[in-house]
């Protein structure tokens, strides 16, 4: 393929492009349209397909393009991450998906995945999981920080675990727990797990539930100047009603989105960290402050 012949919209571009010429009240009326075309985006990303659709490269060019050398291509190829090449004599052509797939790779590997983990995450994908199953195995690979799970257990259970009857009874009401089905369904259990850590200090737990209504609210602008920072930086590369990008730079802004959220939520985390730290020195150094201003027996604290 030459560099004047337009290059043949991949499987992505064309996922893009249906969702685009999709009715406009299908559009915004059904949000399985865009769960779908997600996770048939995240599918596509990692599919083999056939050398001459798009892009050819020899493993050179390719290491170049991803960013990575030649002899973690071969580490990969060995490893089963990446899909063999097409053979032409003694040389090896790589095509776009195997550089999309390179790209996610390497991507996933700077995110403190090792080689097992993007194993498994990228069979996921083959396997045509859809983005809650990779939710759910990015939990059990990268911990605390990934999406919480609702966990289903037993009302009587679920009465034990909050233990305290009132508070339970709140909790349903603000949808931090739901009853289906006979059964309770803790939708935020981390935070109900925090719940239980506080009260150990003495925090009643209305005191727990009035914080989280009073913080949520203050949490969801943070989460959106945040979200909106991502999606500025897409709609800057994808312009609505222009001609969609290579499919290589659609997986590369899928990649950095999902980068971008557990950047920003260290980001947060620290900068939490940071004033909560600031203030309570501040306030232990007030209350001292005022012990030593009000000792027994100190005649000009007195005065």
């Amino acid at each position: 393929m030459t560099s004047r012949e337009p290059r043949p919209a991949g499987p992505m571009s064309a996922i893009l492009n249906g969702l685009r010429r999709a009715p406009k009240r299908v559009r915004r009326g059904s949000r399985d349209v865009v769960e779908t075309a997600v996770s048939q985006l995240f599918h596509a990303a990692v599919q083999p397909h056939g050398v001459g659709e798009s892009g050819e490269y020899r493993t050179e060019e390719l290491a170049r393009l991803a960013g990575t050398t030649t002899r973690n291509i071969r580490v990969y190829r060995d490893r089963g991450l990446l899909h063999p090449p097409l053979r032409v004599g003694r040389i090896a052509l790589f095509n776009d998906t195997h550089l999309t797939r390179l790209r996610l790779i390497t991507s996933l590997l700077d995110r403190g995945y090792n080689i097992a983990h993007v194993r498994e995450m990228l069979s996921a994908w083959e396997e045509g999981k859809d983005v809650g199953d990779l939710l759910g195995l990015e939990s059990a690979i990268a911990g605390t920080w990934a999406t919480e799970k609702p966990e289903r257990m037993s009302v009587v259970d679920a009465k034990r675990f909050v233990n305290d009857d009132p508070g339970f009874n709140r909790m349903v009401d603000l949808g931090l727990i739901k009853l289906e089905d006979g059964e309770a369904v803790i939708v935020r259990p981390k935070l109900l797990e925090a719940f239980n850590d506080i009260r150990q200090f003495g925090v009643a737990t209305d005191k727990l539930i009035d914080l989280h209504v009073s913080i949520a609210p203050l949490i969801d602008q943070i989460s959106g100047i945040l979200v909106q920072a991502g999606v500025d930086e897409v709609l800057h590369r994808i312009n609505p009603g222009a001609p969609l990008p290579p499919d290589t730079e659609i997986a590369e802004l899928i990649t950095m989105l999902v980068r971008f959220r557990t950047q920003a939520v260290s980001a947060v985390s620290a900068t939490l960290a940071f004033s909560i730290e600031s203030t309570i020195e501040s306030v232990v150094g007030q209350i001292l402050g005022d012990i030593i201003e009000k000792e027994p027996g100190d005649k000009e604290a007195e005065a």
